[in-house]
């Protein structure tokens, strides 16, 4: 009947020149490139936000959402 090899405990020197190894030969991960960003491009988003602001908004008919669009633009660029 053969034994299985007895696992010793800690790190040898081989151990340790491979762990130095991996360490210094492994490239770090790198976050996939970002896509390139248009201008004035719209983006589909889900937005929750108070009845009677919606209701504001869409009062004057088709063209609501343009109209929030405006007023959010207005915000950012006085800020």
């Amino acid at each position: 009947m053969t034994r299985p090899p007895i696992r010793r405990s800690g790190s040898s020197a081989r151990d340790a020149a491979e762990t130095a190894f991996r360490s210094a030969t492994t490239r770090p991960v790198e976050a996939p490139p970002k896509a390139p960003t248009l201008p004035n491009v719209r983006e589909t988003v889900t937005l929750r936000i108070d009845r009677d602001i919606l209701e504001h908004f869409q009062e004057d008919g088709p063209g609501w959402q343009e109209r929030i669009n405006a007023a959010l633009r207005g915000l950012v660029d006085r800020g």
